[in-house]
Parts: C-alpha cells; structure tokens; sequence
C-alpha cells in the first residue's frame, strides 16, 4: 500500500523557510530607500551648497538672517512653481502663470491707487481676472482641444496685450500700496518670517493632502499617467484638466497680488522671472520624495535649494553672471544625478555579473 504524499512535501529543501527574525529589517529597509540619493538627492545637493558658501562666506552666509532671507526672498517664487503641479500633475501645461502673476499685480494696483478701492475689493477683483484666465485657458485645452503649451503661450500674449492697455508698460505706485492693511499682507512678519513663507507652506499641504490623500489626486496622478486609460475606468479627465488649469491661475493670480504688497507697485513685468524657475523647480521636484511624481514639497525643495545658492552668491558679493550659471548648472546636475542618468557603476556591475566565467567556458568546451 502507498501512500499519497502531502504538500509539504513536495516544497523543494533549497528553498528556505522565511524567518520572522527578518521582519525587523524591513522599517530599516525603508529608511534606507527614503534616505537614498536617489529619493532626496536635492537635500545633499543643498548641503553641499550650504557647506561651500559657509567655507567662501564665513562671516555673512552661516547666519540666521541668511536662513531668514532665503524663506522670505523666495515665497512669491515658491507659490508660482506650486501653480504648476497640479496641471503638470494632469499632463498640461500652463505657461500663462507668468501673465496671469503680471495680470493680478497691475489690476489689484491700478484700482487701489487710479480707481480708489479698497483693498479688498481690489484683490477681489484682480482674483476674479485670475479665475477668467483659467476658464478661458480651459474652454480652449479641454473643449477646443487645443494643444496646452500653444494655447496657454497664446492665452499669455492677449494677456501682456490687456496689460500694456492698463499700464502702458509703466509700473504703478502710490502711497496706498505702501501704507496698511494692504502692504501687511506680504510685510507682517514672525520673527523675521513674513506670511508669504506661510502661504507657502498652507498652499504646499493643500496641494499635497489633494494629490496623496484623495481619490482626485489619484485620479490626477492616472491622468497624467495614461489619459486614454483613465477614461476607460470613468475618470473624468476633461474636467479634471480644465479644472487644474483654473487652479493654476488662481494661485498664480494669488502670488502676484502678494508680490504687489511685498513690493508695493503693480509692475507688468512681475510673473516673467518666475516662469523658467517655476517649471524648473516643478521637474526637479518631480525627482524627490515621490520620483515620477510631480508633487508639493519635492517642488519647495528645489525652490530653497535654488534660492540659497543665489542667496549666497549674493553675499559672497560673485559676478552678476554667476546667478543665472549656478541655476542652469545645479538643474542640470540635480535632473541627471536624481532622475538617475548617471548609472555607470550600477550598469558596470550588472554586465560583470552577466559576464561568462573564462574558466567555466574553457570546462564546457
């Protein structure tokens, strides 16, 4: 008589029995890969930067009001780069931010200072402009099916045209810019921390909480991804895309009114330095913390990376060029080392590895 023989034991002895002593090393793991180069290699970069310009400017740079100068000097550009993500997050892109900054700025200081409105009124109305730039670019992306980049470039021209009527390419002053409770807006400050840092930071948890934490974001996430399958599982991407294009412009909008009360002058070319460095913060953030993502706080992370290199540039008291080199210069490095190009080690190791053994070879022949 035979016997059947059981499951057990036809598992093969050379497979080892998994030992719950490893368990252990799965959190270590973990930490491991979020504290890799490739995870977070902007915050080694920034060290690398912070470290440099402490050796070249030991008496300005390592101070707290360097610290100080960085949060506050690049607030405004913080808010520009976030109004990105969320169309970047979607696949579209939206290159009307820069006007739609420039748009807000010149209306909310032309009807405080020509027309006479109060604050308020006037950010209300200068938003209200930033919500039609967005309906407008949306009705063109979505419903007319018009390219993003070409539309939004196009949108950004009738814009610059509408400015020009308004200011005749000429900044607008006057006292009430200056004076309270409209220049508290960007000038109230904590410690030496203004309030735009803390728009920055409500509008980097915002846009994170939307994009991690919430079925649309999921969807955002699988529109950007793969548009056409998105659809197929009942996801709205029309109005998703339409309505990250709305989003985009009002927080673009946002930033310009605050750059008018840290500044106190509408100026029409206020949005047009941010434009490069927005999309340039957005990709690099798109690197870190969630790579292949574009998301929130990998996208503040470049922006403070890039800023206390020219904030250091400018007390080490360098060349006026060296500014515009260090940006180019550290995006490069940064998109090439954290998006993983430089792979010659790994890629070395692997063809050793599937590399034939020469004494091997000789035996089988």
């Amino acid at each position: 008589m035979t016997s059947t023989p059981t499951r057990a034991a036809e598992v093969p002895p050379s497979v080892p029995e998994r030992s719950p002593v490893s368990a252990p090393g799965r959190p270590g793991r973990r930490a491991a890969a979020a504290l890799s180069f490739r995870n977070i290699g902007a915050v080694y970069v920034w060290l690398v930067i912070v470290v440099l310009f402490t050796v070249w400017a030991p008496d300005t740079f390592p101070t707290v009001i360097t610290v100080k100068q960085v949060l506050n000097g690049n607030a405004v550009a913080g808010l520009v780069a976030l109004s990105v993500v969320p169309p970047l997050a979607a696949r579209v892109f939206d290159l009307s931010i820069a006007f739609t900054m420039s748009l807000t700025s010149v209306l909310t200081a032309h009807f405080m200072v020509s027309s006479g409105l109060g604050p308020g009124t006037a950010i209300a109305l200068a938003m209200t402009a930033a919500l039609l730039v967005g309906v407008v670019n949306g009705i063109v992306v979505v419903v007319l099916r018009v390219d993003s980049f070409i539309a939004t470039l196009a949108t950004g021209a009738l814009i610059q045209s509408l400015i020009t009527m308004v200011t005749d390419d000429s900044s607008i002053t006057g006292v009430r810019l200056l004076a309270e409770p409209f220049a508290s807006i960007a000038q109230l400050d904590a410690g030496g921390i203004t309030l735009p840092v803390l728009y920055l930071l409500l509008a980097a948890l915002a846009i994170w909480f939307l994009l991690e934490h919430t079925a649309t974001g999921r969807r955002l996430y699988a529109t950007g991804f793969n548009a056409d399958a998105a659809r197929l599982q009942g996801v709205r991407t029309d109005r998703l895309r339409f309505l990250t294009l709305v989003a985009s412009a009002l927080l673009s909008g946002f930033a310009g009114v605050v750059f008018t009360a840290s500044v106190g002058s509408g100026s029409p070319t206020a949005g047009t330095p941010y434009l490069l460095s927005a999309y340039a913060a957005a990709f690099v953030g798109a690197t870190q913390l969630r790579a292949g993502r574009f998301n929130a706080f990998g996208t503040v992370l470049a922006v403070l990376l890039l800023g206390t290199g020219i904030t250091g540039l400018g007390l080490a008291t360098s060349a006026q060029w060296a500014a515009s080199l260090f940006t180019g210069s550290v995006l490069i490095v940064a998109l090439v080392l954290t998006g993983g190009r430089i792979a010659l080690p790994a890629a070395l190791r692997r063809r050793a590895r599937t590399r034939p053994n020469p004494s091997t070879s000789k035996e089988i022949r």
